[in-house]
């Protein structure tokens, strides 16, 4: 006799879970639960006496800021559990209350219909890979800001660098000889170049622990691979592989392609068939990346020493591959700003295609399931 199934929407926020309940088999709607302490005893305790009482219980909640310490903690207690998409959820056009009590409703009430997408959850390694790689964008992001901020300050002067190259020694000697009327200003002047010193320096640290963490690694023999291709240098192989773990999980390159947003947006009805720019769902960090890679192939196929170098070690079969996507990419994106394509619509249709590539590289090699 089959048990009756017990699916808990969990609402989680930083000092509280709410909760709500459905089961298996009924039509009736989900009943609210009760609102917790976001402590795992308490949800344990929870969880055991429905346990107790001879159903099975089968949790979900969404991704969010709390990350995935619930998912780990139940499922290595054997419960089930699920980690959704928070965008992915349907939501009725007219509903405009939102109450935690309601969310938790309507996670426990599609999740027993069946009408939820999970989300990959990375391992602890996995994850921690990512943090050290999205910590690095997060210092260039403050390391552009502090440039920009700096460059203001000067505008607003008159100051205006004469050369051709921002930002390279020449500059930073030209900012060093600049001597502003007060003195408010000339500490102002340096400690913006401090600041730039700073975080620079923070990205250069990030990026070496990165080159360092990524030889050990389960994901090097994927982040190898996607090395092997143009335009994917090892940072940005790291990148791809941290933030989309083990891609044997897609089982066609399209469905990767929509994970990662670089497909166009459709609005069809009857016999018209409209199509717009890309859906930038999905990861963003991968999206931004790839579109990087992607301006490699404006240049003429070749294997450069540093392709050469970066393959060293790899398949045949993975090469080949690699070589293909460089033939077939420099010439899509010569073909279609011939069309007279704007060059970044180029750049978007070809990595969309390097994502294909990249999955089938990725088809060659196995993953270990702990470094």
């Amino acid at each position: 006799m089959n048990k009756t199934v017990r699916y808990l929407g969990l609402d989680v926020h930083k000092n509280s879970i709410v909760l709500a309940a459905a089961d298996s088999g009924s039509r009736d709607e989900a009943e609210y639960v009760g609102t917790i302490d976001h402590d795992m005893s308490q949800l344990d305790k929870i969880i055991r006496k429905y346990i107790s009482r001879g159903f099975d219980v089968d949790c979900v909640y969404e991704a969010g800021p709390c990350g995935y310490e619930i998912h780990r903690h139940l499922t290595g207690n054997g419960i089930a559990c699920s980690v959704i998409a928070p965008s992915r959820i349907p939501r009725q056009s007219g509903d405009r209350v939102k109450t935690d009590r309601r969310d938790a409703k309507t996670l426990a009430r599609l999740h027993r219909a069946g009408e939820l997408t999970p989300v990959y959850v990375p391992t602890v390694e996995d994850e921690a890979l990512r943090d050290l790689v999205r910590a690095r964008e997060d210092s260039k992001q403050a390391l552009r800001r502090t440039k920009q901020q700096l460059g203001a300050f000067l505008l607003r002067r008159s100051i205006i660098y004469p050369g051709k190259t921002p930002w390279s020694k020449a500059h930073f000697n030209w900012l060093a000889d600049i001597t502003m009327e007060h003195r408010a200003q000339q500490i102002v002047l340096q400690e913006y170049i401090d600041a730039i010193c700073t975080c620079q320096e923070r990205v250069d640290r990030i990026t070496q622990q990165i080159y360092e963490l990524s030889e050990q690694s389960r994901l090097k023999p994927l982040i190898d691979a996607l090395a092997s291709m143009r335009g994917i240098s090892t940072l940005i192989a790291t990148i791809l592989a941290a933030e989309l773990g083990d891609l044997h999980r897609f089982d066609h390159p399209e469905q990767l392609m929509a994970y990662v947003g670089l497909i166009p947006s459709e609005h069809s009805s009857g016999p018209k068939v409209r199509k717009g720019t890309i859906t930038k769902t999905g990861n963003g960090h991968v999206r931004k990346s790839l579109v990087e890679a992607a301006q490699a192939y404006r240049l003429p196929a070749r294997k450069s020493r540093a392709i050469l170098k970066r393959q060293q070690g790899v398949p045949k079969r993975i090469q080949e591959i690699a070589w293909k996507a460089q033939c077939r990419l420099c010439g899509r994106y010569r073909r279609l700003i011939g069309k007279g394509k704007k060059a970044n619509v180029a750049k978007i249709a070809v990595a969309r295609e390097l994502v294909g590539f990249a999955w089938a590289v990725a088809q060659e090699i196995q993953i270990p399931a702990t470094a």
